[in-house]
């Protein structure tokens, strides 16, 4: 099977679904190898192309996870991307961190160094046990992350690590070039900074939230930089709906985001659509969003997620969501 592909401006094809590697480090909860090898092999043969890690995901556990299942796959026939700004160090003490259930035994330090940048893209081929990386992204320079010294990680990242990507762009050790962020400003402000090929912004331009649509892909679209929009479903309520206990960004939904999740659910019902597959494919009526981003726990959820993004879906449920005020007039649909 196949799906879909869109290009990166130096001709990589990617297929409009990608596969993001966050649950296979056991985000929260565990995954077991059979599951994760399971959700790869699956979304492997829905034709997905495009396959996304962390040193960050599992502290290792995902790369290590996604090496094993493609490395036994034609490699032209996969687009792979990590990322730099995080060197895993063995850990002083054991047990599970902030994010991961059952992280590998490794700590993480903050280094977007040029140094720092070819160390871990080194370290990843090693985890990956693969030869090559074809897109390579740096990670997570947010305020969330670094609060007050974000300036300055910004700074390091500009003057160390972005450089050194050029010359590995250059030297043709990986084909492509970017940032993956949560923030849309953040997003917006590299865009503007660097010559980057890509950049994967993280849950900003989804039915719930569109802080990218007037920030961030303006200046994507104008420097032809494609954007890898990851977390459609915001953590999850855009998959699950308005349920109890539906997380937003990793945390309880509020009141009023539950409301107007119930209230786009109610059009996707008129038009008898799934919310997710409303969700999945919204961001890819920009032209700027080259792939939607989404993990999967099982290979249920991979063949699902699949499904979804190929769903038809009539030109009306758009119409209704902007007639309703819940996304804005002026987005561009599928």
């Amino acid at each position: 099977m196949t799906l879909p592909r869109r290009a990166l401006r130096n001709g990589i094809d990617l297929s409009i679904l990608g596969f993001g590697g966050v649950p296979l480090g056991g985000l929260y909860s565990e995954v077991s190898n059979e599951d994760a090898r399971g959700a790869l092999t699956a979304a492997l043969a829905a034709g997905v192309s495009y396959f996304d890690t962390a040193p960050l995901y599992g502290h290792g556990l995902s790369e290590r996870r996604m090496g094993d299942v493609l490395r036994d796959q034609p490699r032209r026939s996969l687009v792979l991307s990590t990322k730099v700004g995080r060197l895993l160090r063995p850990a002083q003490t054991m047990g599970a961190s902030e994010l991961f259930a059952a992280p590998l035994p490794f700590d993480y330090v903050y280094d977007y160094s040029a140094a720092g940048a070819r160390r871990s893209f080194e370290d990843s081929l090693q985890r990956l046990g693969m030869a090559s990386i074809d897109m390579l992204l740096i990670h997570d320079v947010v305020p969330r992350w670094h609060g007050e010294r974000f300036e300055q990680r910004y700074r390091e990242a500009m003057s160390g690590a972005y450089p050194e990507l050029v010359k590995l762009r250059e030297e043709g050790v990986v084909k492509a070039i970017g940032v993956g962020v949560k923030d849309a400003d953040v997003c917006a402000r590299f865009a503007s900074d660097g010559d980057f090929d890509c950049i994967m912004v993280a849950g900003q331009y989804t039915l719930l939230n569109h802080d990218a649509l007037d920030v961030f892909l303006p200046v994507a679209s104008r420097r032809g930089i494609g954007v890898l929009m990851a977390a459609p479903f915001n953590s999850g309520i855009l998959a699950t709906g308005a349920a109890h206990g539906a997380a937003y960004f990793y945390q309880p939904a509020a009141p009023e985001i539950l409301a107007q999740t119930r209230r786009i659910e109610a059009v996707c019902a008129a038009h008898a659509v799934p919310l997710a597959a409303a969700a999945l494919q919204f961001p890819l009526g920009h032209a700027a969003v080259v792939s939607v981003v989404v993990g999967a726990r099982s290979s249920r959820e991979a063949a699902e997620n699949a499904r979804l993004v190929q769903t038809s879906i009539p030109s009306g449920l758009w119409a209704d969501l902007k007639q309703e005020r819940l996304i804005p007039r002026h987005a561009p649909t599928p």
